[in-house]
């Protein structure tokens, strides 16, 4: 075999989990190749191109925090951003932004070509090389060797995709690429235990065959917004979504061909995504509804091609364009892509640890949908943590772990690892325990120094967030300091700003607990330091959410109490006889790093937690007090 080079990381495949681990291994001062089917579509956003939403702008504001590309890009290639349940608390508030996704690409790429450390290539990997249970490289299809002391697979949709739209299949990656056909293979001779699952995408139309007068306009929102804690907030809406809605007749359509629908009639043997349906999902699932809300976004600025979002299928495409004529605004629609299904090999997330490291194979990482996920955001928050892990692992320092209590991304991964998926997983703030204390506003405040202290974050990244931090000590120092007596002059302003008066004496810290005041209003009448809209907001949420967020930590602290009590790495679950069959075989199969961990696992008792408690006290007892994994 012809070895072309040697490298101390490489990742297979370039799209957002590969971009974002490629660039934290490369900025952690590894040599790093990262190889992808196709130069021009690294970063491809195959789906909608959009960034953000419920539970998904908190991944993107922690990749950002601790040191990722993802928020930079997206804010660098907006054409319109909007925060989504500001009518609920601000612990489900989320940024959604539209990104003209060919600049995403290409903004993306231009990050990757000139970051030191990387070297980007063109190449369809075929084999993992290994020596015993540790991975030593890659083999390309053209019978290249790239030698490397750490792997990251980040292969997406692409192993063994197979493209689906009717009666028509023919193997293919998302938006007409190649697939990997000869990897899954590699995998299952290494004992790597795959999955298969789907998913789907609908079809993009030309902008100009669009009735949008008849559609209802979804602008911007006028406030600023920006995803990374680094660029500035400002109104970034060059251009607006529709929406328009399906009706009966669009359902009676579906409902007729359904036998055509390979999602339907058995032809998909993969999995679907529970919380992202195809239409004929929908239809079937919700057969009460009369209709079902279609938004219709702007693929980019130089281009005429509009996605429709919430019409996944893979019916034909004489299906597609009955039904889709059926829509309000849509009656004179032209297909420019047509919507499909495709089928994919993952891997068992089960297989890994909370490093993304594959168990019992050394130098093995793998990060995005290649572990069951949908999704760019978790697909990138995963790819920063695999890049950071086999960056360290090269370096042989510790892994960078995150908790569930620390962030939405150790939950992701803390549920992949410990629970699996059975289905595609998609990252919601339902999923979060601790959702006050991890909200979107405080991502940097929570892991920028985390970053800071692995090497990611720049000390430029840094000097801002120490800024910050200390804008909003001083804040609400002077808060507290600001003494507000029940005099007339008091009352008076307080009744300018529209809040009840005083009966004794209390501060300003106080009056900001009141849901009608902000800091702009108490700065109306009382003498306090400016600050930013970032540290107000900050500032506020702390104030009036201050109880809740202090019996959030409580439960935070317990909790814990119980992930600090790790499990022997070598502990032999099937001789523990006072743990039930079950919770031994699920034990022994996910082998948890600590006690919480292990209370997470389907099919372990409380009863099997109290007899692990025992056992870990014995082994203590026994002198064996060092305990890690």
């Amino acid at each position: 075999m012809f070895v072309v080079d040697t490298y101390d990381v490489i990742v297979i495949g370039a799209g957002h989990a590969g971009c974002e681990a490629a660039l934290a291994a490369a900025r952690l001062g590894v040599r790093t190749l990262i190889c992808t089917l196709n130069l021009d579509n690294i970063a491809l956003m195959p789906c909608n191109p959009a960034v953000g939403g419920p539970g998904k702008s908190h991944l993107v504001r922690e990749i950002d925090a601790l040191g990722g590309e993802m928020a930079i890009n997206t804010d660098k290639t907006c054409i319109q951003m909007r925060m989504l349940n500001t009518g609920k608390g601000p612990a489900v508030y989320s940024l959604r932004a539209q990104s003209d996704k060919k600049v995403y690409q290409m903004t993306m790429t231009k990050t990757l070509e000139n970051q030191k450390n990387l070297d980007v290539k063109q190449l369809l990997i075929t084999e993992l090389l290994f020596e015993g249970n540790k991975v030593t490289g890659v083999v390309t299809e053209l019978g290249e060797v790239y030698r490397a002391k750490a792997v990251i697979l980040a292969t997406g949709t692409y192993l063994k995709g197979k493209i689906l739209i009717g009666d028509c299949s023919y193997a293919g990656g998302p938006m007409g690429q190649r697939s990997a056909e000869a990897l899954s293979a590699s995998l299952r001779q290494a004992g790597i235990r795959l999955m298969r699952f789907k998913t789907g995408t609908p079809a993009r139309v030309d902008r100009r065959t669009l009735r949008t007068e008849e559609m209802e306009k979804q602008e911007g929102d006028t406030k600023g917004h920006a995803f990374s804690f680094l660029l500035p907030r400002q109104n970034r809406n060059t251009d607006c979504c529709w929406l328009t809605f399906t009706n009966e007749e669009t359902h009676r359509i579906i409902r007729d061909n359904l036998h055509r629908a390979p999602t339907c009639n058995g032809t998909v043997q993969g999995i679907g995504p529970r919380y992202c349906p195809s239409i004929e999902s929908k239809i079937q699932r919700f057969a009460d509804k009369k209709r079902h809300q279609l938004f219709i976004e702007p693929e980019g600025k130089m281009t005429e091609e509009m996605y429709i979002q919430g019409m996944s299928t893979s019916l034909p495409v004489d299906v597609q364009y009955a039904f889709l004529k059926t829509i309000p605004g849509l009656e004179d629609v032209k297909i420019m892509r047509p919507a499909y299904a495709i089928e994919y090999d993952c891997l068992d997330p089960l297989q890994l640890d909370a490093a993304l490291a594959v168990k019992e194979k050394e130098g093995l990482y793998s990060a995005g949908q290649a572990n069951g996920t949908s999704g760019y955001e978790e697909a990138a928050a995963q790819g920063l943590i695999a890049g950071i892990n086999a960056a360290r692992f090269v370096l042989q320092q510790d892994p960078f772990i995150l908790t569930r209590a620390e962030a939405y991304i150790g939950v992701l991964i803390d549920d992949l690892v410990t629970k699996g998926t059975q289905e595609p997983y998609r990252m919601m703030t339902s999923r979060s325990e601790y959702r006050l204390l991890l909200r979107q506003d405080n991502a940097d405040l929570r892991l920028t120094q985390k970053g800071y202290d692995i090497g990611l974050v720049t000390p430029e990244r840094y000097a801002v967030f120490q800024q910050k931090q200390q804008a909003i000590q001083e804040a609400l120092k002077a808060l507290k300091e600001c003494a507000v007596t029940p005099t007339a002059i008091t009352q008076e302003k307080l009744r300018r700003i529209g809040t009840a008066p005083v009966r004794t004496g209390t501060t300003a810290y106080d009056l900001l607990r009141r849901n009608e005041v902000t800091y702009d209003t108490l700065q109306q009448v009382f003498l306090l330091p400016s600050v930013s809209a970032e540290v107000q907001e900050e500032m506020e949420i702390m104030v009036k959410y201050e109880g809740y967020i202090e019996r959030q930590a409580e439960q935070v602290e317990k909790m814990n109490r119980l992930e600090q009590k790790l499990l022997p790495p070598s502990i032999q679950y099937d001789s523990l006889t006072t743990v039930s069959a079950e919770g031994r075989e699920k034990l022994a199969r996910i082998r948890p790093r600590s006690i919480g961990q292990a209370g997470r696992i389907s099919g372990v008792s409380p009863a099997d937690i109290t007899a692990l408690l025992i056992y870990l006290e014995q082994y203590k007892r026994e002198g064996k007090d060092h305990v890690s994994n």
